[in-house]
């Protein structure tokens, strides 16, 4: 099976140092550690039952591994969450976090707090967690095809590379998962939008993962939340980097990061590129606005997969969402929108060249 949280590297340090719920509205966030377990629709393990779930969290059922801990694949029974046999039951992904350090219990318990009160199609499902002694492990269901930063930039046998329309898909999921974040329901700044945090199940359906630096977005009228700098080096929106203040605006940045990553196949920061190619976004924005220039961004793996006109749409709407100007760039709903649109262009550059052929042979 594929990877579930695979080589989640978050910056746990400030950089500059270094579809609508059918569930009522989140209540205010609790502040209390019993309070987030109480309010949470979760399952409480014993360490011993997730032990015994993973094979003693044997090396052969690692999934991935972070600056969190490890992730271990693991089984356990549909309807009384006991352990079962390796290959029956339910799969789950349980990440045992490391046991050194406060920041690692701060993360584990706002991952609680989120996930146990948040339910939409595109976020992934916390099915529980360990509270015991010195253990702090999470229980999330297992995602088959791992994640999006796997299948565009792993070279192997088992991470296919995604083709257009499965990266439309998986981007237009994703979307969907920060509009809803971004909503009244939720009212939640994700904070860490990028390619490893989106997981994909067995239909290409987009997840979003790890809500550990998620924050509940600005109230009482104020225009954002003033909070520590966090996140992923190339993937922050650049006033928060500079001022600390964060809003959706900041999230939809995020988004055209990755966005262009799935356009390109380019990591947004490749120190392994050519001089003046390791950042992806400076290197690629002169050629997305040419017709003539832009196939020379492009993900050369899914040429011929899509029409110029759709080619232009996408790389228009990741530029919106890198604007420097956070007024400038687009709330998530309209984001959404964008590439439902995008959806509908369906015939590709192949089939565009079959129709014109056979309309010339006519």
């Amino acid at each position: 099976m594929g990877s579930c949280f695979s080589v989640q590297i978050k910056a746990e340090s400030p950089l500059h140092a270094g579809s609508a719920s059918k569930h009522p509205s989140v209540p205010p966030t609790p502040r209390s550690q019993a309070e987030i377990l109480q309010s949470s629709n979760l399952k409480s393990f014993a360490f011993n039952d997730l032990k015994v779930a993973t094979r003693n969290f044997r090396p052969d059922s690692v999934l991935g591994e972070g600056g969190f801990g490890c992730v271990f694949k693991g089984w356990i029974d549909e309807n009384t969450f006991a352990a079962t046999r390796p290959g029956t039951g339910l799969v789950i992904a349980v990440k045992r976090l490391r046991q050194e350090g406060n920041q690692g219990h701060k993360e584990w318990l706002t991952e609680i707090n989120y996930l146990g009160t948040l339910y939409h199609p595109n976020l992934v499902k916390l099915v529980g967690y360990c509270l015991e002694d010195e253990h702090r492990l999470l229980v999330y269901e297992f995602m088959p095809r791992g994640s999006l930063e796997n299948h565009l930039f792993r070279r192997s046998s088992y991470f296919q590379p995604l083709s257009w329309n499965l990266r439309m898909r998986v981007a237009l999921g994703a979307a969907k998962g920060l509009a809803y974040l971004h909503s009244p329901e939720a009212k939640v700044i994700y904070r860490d939008f990028k390619t490893s945090n989106i997981l994909i199940d067995s239909k290409y359906n987009a997840r979003l993962s790890d809500f550990g630096l998620a924050k509940d977005g600005p109230v009482d009228g104020k225009s954002h939340v003033s909070t520590r700098v966090m996140g992923t080096y190339g993937y922050a929106a650049p006033e928060y980097m500079v001022t600390g203040h964060l809003t959706t605006k900041s999230d939809v940045y995020s988004f055209g990061v990755v966005l262009l990553e799935m356009l390109t196949g380019r990591r947004v920061i490749d120190k392994n590129r050519p001089t003046g190619e390791h950042n992806l976004i400076p290197w690629a924005k002169p050629y997305l606005t040419s017709k003539r220039r832009i196939f020379y961004v492009m993900d050369a793996r899914i040429q011929g997969q899509y029409t110029l006109a759709a080619a232009l749409r996408a790389t228009s709407l990741a530029l919106k969402c890198l604007s420097v100007e956070p007024r400038s760039r687009p709330d998530m709903d309209q984001v959404v929108k964008a590439l439902e649109q995008l959806q509908d262009m369906k015939i590709s550059a192949n089939s565009k060249s079959e129709v014109l052929q056979k309309h010339r042979g006519a």
